[in-house]
């Protein structure tokens, strides 16, 4: 990697403008040791450039949006008919159907879906048909993982430890100030992976709950993995309890297989949560679910709005995106492409003897320092891992032209335009960065 100047000198200038000179806080992030993010100006296939002309292979993709690439040539033709023929007009349009026809087909819980902009709309969405549908308040969610920034359930995405409270009975605490007590008190917070711990906090709060949800997979945990058996557990508990179960496929969503984690844990749940790769890089998110659930929405009972939900240019990049993903060799290319480079970091950390686990699957994984190299269960275990050393690394790639997530706590993403070069590319970069480990 060359030098970053203008990239320095553009979020000098933002930060006369923008709050904090960014527009979201994840974007917050440095060039390693340098105190400002990097300016993109173009992408094509897995590669993208800076202002200042520097190159990288992307595994960020736009938390996992890109998933067919940048500027992908299955986009360009269709959506450019759309801009020249109407992007959006707030009435309901053909391509809107066609894609939610498509992920009754694709999503094994999906029997009606609505539409919204993202990820976080889709889950106050999920949350307010699960409540209309039960009459309950209660929301129960898991230490660590993160369903948006809206109040409804930024709760325990990153507590510290001080703040967090006993493990099998952790606090409700607010992501942010700003977030009402109310708001704090309608959320119930349990460890993952804790059958034991799980049905005792059902228990406690037994009649008070509408659902339970969870990250699958959780992204925003390094890609922590459910136990074996853990999702059936859910699945049972919820089943008789009549708890609302709600899986936030938001990553998980199309990029796992053509039917996310729901296929790939064989675990049905009530309702799914779908954004990044659905919409393939534009502004698309869902929620769908078994009819039971979402019939008082559909018959109105239960409000859902959104002027610009599913217009027709998000609509048909969504649905020209599951077409392609909905092919069993796009989500093998990835899948095996990310097992690939796993298998790259693993032997790296292995030859240099340096403690990680790699963990998640070829789609989206992360490599996580901790002092043993054991993979993380749950939240806590993640506050132990080397966060320093996760960031060297991650900026030893930076500076060899591999662009990775900032954050430790969050994960590759594999993009379906990745070739052998770029594979080739990524395996020496990764393998120079354990080096200086």
């Amino acid at each position: 990697m060359g030098g970053t100047d203008s990239s320095r000198a553009w979020f000098e200038r933002a930060q006369g403008s923008l709050a904090g000179g960014i527009s979201s806080s994840s974007r917050l992030t440095s060039t390693g040791p340098h105190p400002y993010p990097l300016y993109m100006v173009s992408g094509s296939g897995t590669r993208i450039r800076d202002v200042d002309g520097n190159d990288y292979v992307d595994y960020l993709i736009s938390y996992g949006s890109a998933v067919l690439g940048h500027a992908p040539a299955q986009l360009v033709e269709p959506l450019g008919a759309v801009l020249r023929s109407g992007t959006m007009f707030g009435t309901c349009n053909t391509p809107e159907v066609e894609l939610a026809e498509l992920i009754c087909e694709m999503v094994p819980c999906a029997e009606l879906v609505r539409f919204a902009n993202s990820g976080s709309e889709a889950v106050q969405g999920a949350v307010r048909a699960a409540r209309g549908c039960t009459g309950r308040s209660g929301i129960l969610k898991f230490e660590g993982h993160y369903h948006g920034w809206s109040d409804t359930l930024a709760i325990s995405n990153r507590p510290e430890i001080q703040e967090a409270g006993p493990y099998t009975e952790p606090h409700s605490v607010p992501h942010s100030p700003g977030i009402p007590a109310g708001v704090v008190d309608d959320v119930v917070v349990c460890p993952w992976n804790d059958p034991d711990a799980l049905r005792a906090v059902l228990d406690a709060h037994r009649g008070e709950l509408a659902a339970v949800i969870c990250e699958p997979i959780v992204a925003n945990n390094a890609c922590t993995m459910p136990v074996p058996g853990y999702l059936n557990v859910l699945r049972e508990e919820c089943t008789a309890r009549g708890i609302v179960l709600i899986f936030d496929e938001v990553c998980t969503g199309f990029r796992t297989g053509p039917g996310g984690a729901q296929t790939m844990f064989d675990v049905l749940p009530d309702l799914a949560v779908f954004s990044k790769a659905l919409g393939g890089g534009l502004p698309v998110a869902a929620f769908a679910g078994q009819r039971h659930v979402m019939e008082p929405l559909a018959r109105g009972q239960v409000k859902h709005g959104g002027t610009y939900n599913a217009s027709p240019l998000c609509a048909t990049s969504a649905l020209v995106t599951l077409q392609q993903l909905n092919r069993p060799e796009v989500t093998k290319h990835i899948e095996e492409s990310g097992r690939h480079l796993m298998e790259a970091i693993r032997r790296a950390a292995h030859d240099r003897r340096v403690p990680c686990a790699v963990q998640g699957v070829g789609a989206m994984f992360q490599t996580v320092f901790s002092a043993d190299g054991a993979p993380t269960r749950h939240y806590r275990d993640l506050l132990g891992a080397d966060q320093a050393r996760y960031h060297a690394f991650r900026h030893e790639l930076l500076k060899r032209g591999v662009h990775t997530n900032a954050y430790g706590m969050a994960c590759w993403f594999v993009a379906a335009a990745v070739t052998k070069d770029d594979l080739d590319a990524t395996t020496e970069a990764i393998e120079a960065a354990f080096a200086t480990l």
